[in-house]
């Protein structure tokens, strides 16, 4: 069996913030409990122009511009200090304005659902003829309603709106009568899921070594829910995601652990690819409108711009060993089990120590910790603190327990051994995920040796058990020795055969003697 090596990885952001105003569930219930609210209308001159979200640091780090250690050495508060190096575009991804991914749900609806006004239709086509990733063909899928069919729809009830400041440019329209399962808001929430899905998808697959047609298996890991009244939540994102991305050799599935999702969906595509069912699987996650503006009336309360007003999104591609990409070690998974307890000791040492424990490694051995990457930008105004730095602390206090550092080497783990957060609040987004294409390109470059990705999430949220979830995995540099698919790396197979045909030669010399 060969091991699964982290083969490419995007990381993509979309700019809404009149998605935020008109479908962030903050906001949702603010205007159903009161629509006068002093907080909806102060609400518009808190939000970020697309420059500003642009130029804003910690989404510069989330899609590969900058380093952590460069945002590390940035002034906070990030928001009023920018890069130099800032740009729309990396080699991972980019950051999409609102107006251009209207266009995009356009072109990834299957079901005709997505109007938009004959106006902003010819806008929005003729700014995406010009994107790199947009075919002559996509941009023949978007078409234009007349505004007044629009505005029916969504006076009727029957659509969410869609608006660029005050004027109203498309709609959702709901996918059933009766069914709440596919009502507009539903499908307005899952289509946002599957567009910002299949934009992080089409970024993976243009990069260098990568042919769409190579992908074998894509699992989708956000946190919407797709289906109807018989099958609530039955799925499939990732074969939707799949198709509208033109992975045509590619089947796939969904699967979901609220936060932890995405690194349950790492550790599935590890083993199918290490037991030899697929040789390239993709996971893939699009962003939550309903966490858009999450923490706005903290934001706002302390006079600064509300901050979570992107939709995230990433894919990662795990395929076998080539001898150059990092490897996922597949013997030392940590797992918070039934049995484990929510201590945060009982926590840390199932996710971190225990698999460490298998290796025969201390906590100061691992060169970087992925853990809750939150920006603190964005949790500190809401009371909430410094998510990923509370985390490093009590890996650190494990660690002095287990005699691994001393106290007074705490502050130095944290430095040494984590980072600033630098993810948006999408709850699926910032849990492990965000590191792993920075680990793999300082992996490549010699920089560091290792990192472990630890996901954790809030099952006590869907009302069936109290309990929350966490699983995490290492990501080590690539050895250069590339296994057979029987497990056995080249070096090993010379020497096998070349004993064998000594062995042999020995039994000739003594039959002929």
């Amino acid at each position: 069996m060969t091991s699964p090596v982290i083969k490419a990885t995007s990381y993509i952001l979309v700019h809404t913030p009149n998605t935020l105003i008109y479908h962030g569930a903050t906001q949702t219930m603010e205007r159903q409990k009161n629509s006068e609210s002093e907080y909806l209308q102060k609400l518009p001159q808190f939000l970020r122009s697309f420059a500003e979200t642009l130029t804003y640091p910690a989404n510069q780090a989330y899609i590969g511009n900058i380093s952590v250690e460069e945002l590390r050495a940035i002034d906070q508060p990030w928001y009023e200090n920018s890069p130099e190096n800032a740009a729309r575009f990396s080699d991972w991804g980019e950051i999409m304005p609102e107006d251009e991914f209207y266009g995009i749900l356009q072109i990834v609806d299957a079901f005709d659902l997505v109007k938009l006004s004959e106006n902003f239709a010819q806008q929005v086509k003729e700014k995406l003829t010009v994107h790199p990733l947009i075919t002559a063909g996509e941009l023949e899928k978007i078409k234009g309603t007349e505004v007044e069919n629009i505005n029916s729809l969504v006076k009727g009830h029957l659509a969410e709106p869609l608006y660029l400041g005050e004027e109203l440019v498309g709609c959702i329209k709901q996918a059933h009568d009766t069914d709440v399962n596919l009502n507009a808001h539903v499908m307005l929430e899952n289509m946002m899921a599957k567009a910002s899905g299949v934009l992080a998808l089409k970024h993976l697959v243009k990069q260098e070594g990568i042919a769409v047609g190579d992908v074998d298996y894509i699992i989708e890991v956000s946190e919407e829910a797709c289906g109807d009244i018989n099958q609530r939540g039955g799925g499939n994102f990732a074969k939707s995601v799949a198709e509208a991305a033109g992975c045509v050799n590619a089947t796939g599935s969904d699967t979901r652990s609220f936060c932890a999702g995405p690194t349950h969906g790492l550790i599935n595509a590890t083993a199918l690819v290490k037991a030899g069912i697929y040789d390239n699987v993709v996971v893939v996650a699009g962003g939550a409108t309903a966490k858009l503006g999450m923490n706005g009336k903290d934001h706002l309360a302390k006079n600064m711009p509300l901050l979570e007003d992107c939709l995230g999104g990433f894919a990662i591609l795990v395929s076998k060993n080539d001898g150059i990409n990092p490897i996922v070690r597949t013997d030392a998974i940590g797992r918070h089990t039934v049995g484990t307890g929510s201590s945060p000791q009982a926590v840390i040492s199932a996710l971190v120590t225990n698999p460490l424990d298998k290796l025969g490694l201390k906590i100061t051995d691992i060169d970087k910790y992925s853990v809750e990457m939150q920006n603190p930008e964005i949790t500190r105004p809401a009371g909430a603190g410094d998510v990923p730095t509370a985390n490093y602390k009590m890996i650190a206090a494990l660690g002095v327990k287990r005699g691994d550092l001393e106290r007074n080497d705490i502050a130095r783990f944290v430095e040494v051994h984590g980072m600033p957060g630098f993810a948006p609040t999408q709850g699926h987004i910032p849990s492990g995920v965000p590191f792993i294409g920075h680990a793999r390109r300082l992996m490549l470059n010699g920089q560091i040796r290792s990192s472990m990705i630890i996901g954790k999430g809030s099952l006590f949220l869907g009302r069936m058990t109290n309990l929350f979830d966490g699983v995490s995995f290492i990501i080590e540099q690539n050895s250069g020795q590339v296994e057979t698919d029987n497990g056995v790396n080249e070096d090993m197979l010379k020497k096998i055969v070349g004993q064998a045909m000594r062995e042999l030669a020995r039994s000739l010399l003594k039959e002929e003697a």
